[in-house]
This record gives C-alpha cells, sequence and structure tokens, in this order.
C-alpha cells in the first residue's frame, strides 16, 4: 500500500482539543461536518489547504490529552490518509488504527510543511524524493486492519479477531 500526499507539519504536543475543539463538539456528532474545524486553533483555515491523500507531520507525543475517538475520524473525514509523527499518545495510536487511519512514527526532523512525500506502508517507508526515512514498522494485524478500513470492517471480514 502506497500512498502520496502534501506534508502539513506541526510540533509536539498536539493534544486532541487541539485536533477538534470540544466545544465543536457540542455542534454536532458528524465527522465529515466537524472536520471543517481541524486544527482550527492552532492553524486557522487548515481544512481548506488540505488536498486528499495529504499527510499531518509531527513531534512528539500527538494525540495527547483525552480519549476522545473523535480527533482520528476527523482527520479521516477531512481525506487525510494519516499521521506521521516521533511519537503518538498511546490512546490516540490506537483509535487511529481501528478507525483505519495510518499512524506511523519515525524522526520527523527532515519532513519540512509543503513537502510531497510517499508512504510506502508494505516496508514502512517514507519518501520525500531522494530522502528515505524508516518508520516504526507496523505489526501485519495493524496492517491488515488499515488494508480493510478499520477494525470494525477487519472483524466483518473476518466474523472474528483470529489472525494467522
Amino acid at each position: 500500500m502506497i500512498f502520496a500526499g502534501t506534508a502539513h507539519k506541526f510540533g509536539d504536543d498536539i493534544n486532541t482539543d487541539y485536533i477538534i475543539p470540544a466545544r465543536r463538539k457540542r455542534d454536532t456528532i458528524d465527522h465529515a461536518e466537524l472536520a471543517r474545524y481541524l486544527m482550527e486553533d492552532i492553524s486557522p483555515g487548515f481544512p481548506d489547504r488540505v488536498r486528499p491523500g495529504d499527510f499531518i507531520v509531527a513531534g512528539h507525543n500527538f494525540g495527547c490529552g483525552s480519549s476522545r475517538e473523535a480527533a482520528p475520524l476527523v482527520i479521516k473525514a477531512a481525506g487525510i490518509a494519516g499521521v506521521i509523527a516521533k511519537s503518538f499518545a498511546r490512546i490516540f495510536y490506537r483509535n487511529a488504527i481501528n478507525v483505519g487511519l495510518i499512524a506511523l512514527e519515525c524522526d520527523t526532523d527532515l519532513i519540512q510543511d509543503g513537502d510531497l512525500i510517499s508512504v510506502d506502508l508494505s516496508s514502512g517507508t517514507i519518501s520525500r524524493g531522494d530522502l528515505q526515512i524508516k518508520a516504526q514498522p507496523l505489526p501485519k494485524v495493524m496492517l491488515d486492519i488499515l488494508k480493510a478500513g478499520g477494525l470494525l470492517d477487519y472483524l466483518r471480514e473476518r466474523r472474528d479477531f483470529i489472525t494467522t
């Protein structure tokens, strides 16, 4: 599975309230509607700059704060293929994989805002021109969950959680 898009760079400690402000969750539960407010407090107009297949690139502790599953769902609803970060908050990471949003850990220092990158999930490689960055590989079951579109679709396909 290879994906390509523009990198949208953020720093460390991007919490779930930065991703989707809690005040917006009172307005609607429609994730596509909420995607209009993605990162609004730290990057006004961000959803207008995103194109389908783009990536959020960040530093350490992406998705910290609450266990709100809406955060990865809203990122996915905005058309973003995935998040590449130095590290993730544990619950955000699992929620991302469970909803079918790519979450890869690697050193993101060499990726700049606006870079065109490609991500090869099978090899765990992120490429920018001639530069290749090796990401922490995902276990086969996580790759299978992502390929299925998320955990629920994975379970529907298999009707159980037995892996081979």
